[in-house]
């Protein structure tokens, strides 16, 4: 919106082309989120309370968590206000990328809203029953990664590329570009849900894993740097980094509120949001296996689970004290703190290492 404003503002006035540099831009793009943040957040927060959208916490949990009965929960519609109103203000909004990075967040966040909207206002305890959630988020995933397919311009936007190596692009055709790019975004978002769990435990290893997407969208989508960088280049892709600013902005905004001891929980609605914009991120990027790599934290959440299930159904007995894993952290001993900040230092590990391939190769 306003990069076509400035634009028309630049013919009278030199001056006003400072505005089309894709970096000034998403600098202003994730202070902004973080000021909608900031602002609203009170007010929201309020609401959510007045309306008693407060969350229920599991009587078989750790004894620490009763406290937090009743805070307010949905707090994830705030991260998405400040990231659609931050995106359509400054991103370049011809871009298909920022379109379908956009509208598959929210479609994620709408499924999150009604399993939210289910369990705290309705009262149903269950929520969005699982096949059904499944069912919209593989709506959802197997459309974006249709539309991404069917809007491919050269070959580069559908083969897989391996970190490390310069050469290797493995061409996945139709079949295995959308199967991958759908588990990648369906996986991610549940992933991240999973470790929803924990005052601030999710938000900042999104933050920490999307900061570092946006570097790998700038450089894709920069034929100079792509080039020297060994990166596949792709047309438009430098775009979502406006996208992944105001993730950043709206992320840390929440943060200040969601923080030990938190004011309000995201819920669903973010976390389902967060992981398909990580997921389909990296799908456009093409780095879905630094993707696995820079949200290990997520990774460990989630096979935690997995294989937590999977023991007890074939042997009868626990692997952990309880799944996901940081909840058996909690029950060993660990305070709270303890366990979100650990899990914050393996996230800036990781993300370290991810980004460390930008060069490696």
């Amino acid at each position: 919106m306003l990069l076509y404003l400035t634009k028309q503002l630049a013919l009278l006035e030199g001056a006003f082309r400072v505005f089309q540099y894709l970096t000034l831009r998403a600098i202003l793009a994730a202070l902004t989120a973080l000021v909608i943040s900031f602002m609203i957040g009170p007010w929201m927060i309020q609401k959510l309370s007045l309306n008693q959208i407060g969350q229920r916490v599991r009587d078989d949990g750790p004894k620490t968590h009763l406290p937090k009965a009743g805070t307010p929960t949905m707090g994830g519609l705030l991260i998405l206000v400040a990231i659609t109103f931050s995106t359509l203000l400054w991103a370049d909004l011809t871009n298909r990328f920022v379109w379908v990075t956009l509208l598959v967040t929210l479609a994620f966040g709408l499924i999150g809203f009604w399993d939210d909207y289910l369990k705290l206002v309705v009262g149903n305890s269950r929520g969005l029953i699982a096949r059904y959630k499944y069912f919209w988020q593989s709506v959802a995933g197997l459309g974006c990664a249709v539309a991404l397919y069917m809007t491919a311009k050269t070959p580069a936007e559908t083969a897989l590329y391996v970190p490390l190596f310069k050469t290797v692009m493995v061409p996945l055709g139709s079949v295995g570009f959308i199967a991958l790019a759908y588990f990648v975004v369906v996986g991610t978002s549940n992933a991240v849900n999973l470790t929803d769990g924990l005052d601030g435990l999710a938000i900042m290893p999104a933050v920490l894993v999307g900061g570092a997407l946006g570097v790998f969208a700038y450089a894709t989508g920069h034929a100079v740097f792509s080039d020297y960088l060994g990166l596949p280049f792709i047309e438009g892709t430098g775009e979502i980094l406006v996208f992944c600013a105001t993730l950043v902005g709206a992320g840390l905004g929440f943060l200040w509120f969601n923080t030990y001891p938190a004011q309000v929980f995201m819920g669903d609605i973010g976390a389902l949001a967060l992981g398909a914009a990580l997921g389909i991120v990296a799908v456009i990027v093409r780095q879905e296996i630094v993707l696995f790599i820079m949200g290990g934290v997520f990774v460990m959440e989630t096979v935690s689970v997995m294989v937590q299930v999977a023991s007890f159904k074939l042997t009868g007995k626990r692997i952990f004290r309880m799944a996901p894993i940081h909840h058996h952290f909690e029950l060993k001993g660990w305070a709270e703190p303890k366990v979100i900040v650990r899990f914050w230092i393996i996230s800036v590990i990781l993300v370290l290492i991810g980004l460390a391939t930008l060069k490696v190769r």
